[in-house]
This record gives structure tokens, sequence and C-alpha cells, in this order.
């Protein structure tokens, strides 16, 4: 006779419909996307997709070699993070670099930065603060040869690893935009602005950053985190007086004749 457990109905869910193949193939489908919306963001930072250029989708994905889906997907979620403008029937154009509204966020980065720090500190387990470590080791001894674009890598590894110490899935939709508009912002500073000058400033913000969460020492973090903002929009300053219209919108060309 069939136990009560046996005989309980077992709840059914469209995994019970899909193949192994259709699963695999979801899920190769999502990280596609993932590789693709990680790919666009890099070239992003960089400006090899300058601000205001108008792409069709076909060229998009012949630059980045991915299919037409992922980087559909991929382009929506840039949209919705307000990186890329989508222009029906005539394809997607980087969005323009606007220096006010951007100054403008760094308070809503600075308050949700705090607090996701607090939870970093709070939350990280021993693994987590050994690669804050490993990273703190890795900004100092390189700090002297350090470009922008490899600088900008490691920044990536700090905030992904401090979103996952934080572990607080939320706010990622958050902060992952905003971290792409500042480190955007960084690497227009060092490239055309500060040119021969070395990281050391940011070096030492993200070093005192990583060291307050490895430790724990909550009040220090949040202030590490005050002091990187502070630096962040000191850049403004500069931005605004001398940057080259046409390196935030690249349809402004024509006021730099040369």
């Amino acid at each position: 006779m069939a136990s009560r457990a046996q005989r309980r109905p077992r709840l059914v869910t469209s995994e019970d419909h899909a193949s192994p193949d259709t699963a695999s193939l979801a899920r190769g489908l999502v990280n596609q996307v993932d590789l693709a919306y990680e790919r666009i963001e890099q070239m992003l930072v960089n400006c090899q997709l300058k601000p205001g250029r108008f792409m069709a989708m076909q060229d998009l994905q012949e630059l980045i070699h991915f299919g037409r889906t992922p980087v559909l997907q991929a382009v929506s979620r840039l949209a919705a993070d307000t990186l890329v403008i989508v222009r029906p029937r005539h394809g997607v154009q980087i969005a323009p670099i606007d220096l006010a509204r951007e100054r403008g966020l760094l308070p809503l980065r600075r308050d949700t930065e705090r607090f996701v720090i607090r939870l970093a500190a709070e939350r990280s387990g021993p693994s987590e603060r050994n690669q804050m470590r490993h990273l703190m080791r890795l900004l100092r001894e390189h700090s002297e040869n350090l470009t922008i674009n490899k600088f900008n890598v490691v920044d990536r590894k700090v905030d992904q690893l401090i979103m996952a110490a934080a572990g607080e899935p939320f706010v990622e939709h958050t902060l992952r935009p905003l971290h792409t508009i500042f480190r955007r912002i960084g690497w227009l500073h060092h490239t055309h602005i500060a040119r021969g000058q070395n990281l050391q400033q940011s070096i030492d913000c993200h070093v005192a950053l990583l060291d307050a969460v490895a430790n724990r020492h909550i009040d220090k973090a949040l202030d590490a985190v005050d002091d990187l903002i502070g630096f962040v929009d000191s850049m403004f300053d500069v931005l605004e007086h001398e940057i080259d219209p046409s390196l935030l919108d690249c349809s402004l060309a024509y006021l730099n004749p040369h």
C-alpha cells in the first residue's frame, strides 16, 4: 500500500515538460546575453562605442561577435540602464553623455553604495575578505604602471566582489549602470584631461575601501565611500570646462574641425 508521502501529488512545473537539451539551450542563451552585455558595456566605458553614435543592430552584432537574439536582449537591458537609446526602425544610439545629469546621479550612487558597503562589511565571509586583500595587493604592487584600462578591469572585479559580499541582488540593478557611467567618466578624465598623471588617488581610494570592508570597520568603510565619491565629483569640475564636447556626443564633431 502506498504511503501518504508517496500518494501526495507532485507540483508540475514547466521544467517537467522541457527536455534536458531545451534547458541547456536556455542556460546557454542567458550566458550569451550576459556576455554580450558585458562586451558592449566594456566598449561603452572606453568609448570604443562613441557617445551619440548611431548603429544598425546588425553592425553591433558583427562588432561584438554575437547573434541577433543575445544582442537584442543585451541592448534592451542597456536601454533600461539608460546607456543606449533604441531607435525603432533605425537601430540603436549610444546615449550621449550629459555631464550635468551624471553629476546629479552621484548622491544616488553614494547613498546606494553606503548601503551596500555596510552589508558587505557585516556579511563578508573569509573567502571574500581574502579576495579583497588580494585585490589590495594587486593595486599596490602595480600602482606605478597601471593604465586606466587595466585599472578598470580591477575596479570591475572590486564592484562585483563587494556586491557578492553584500548578498543583496536587488540593488545590483541600480548600482551596476551607475558604476558603468562613472567608470566611463574616470576613463575620459584620465585619458583626455589628466594625461600623464598616474592613478594614485583612484588606487588609494579603492585600497582604503577594500581594507575597511575586509577588516569589518564599517565607519571607515563609509568614510572611504564618501572620499571616493568626492574624488569622482572633483573630476566633473574639470570635465565641464575642458572636455571637447564631441567626446560627449560625437554628432558635435563639427565643433572641432581638427
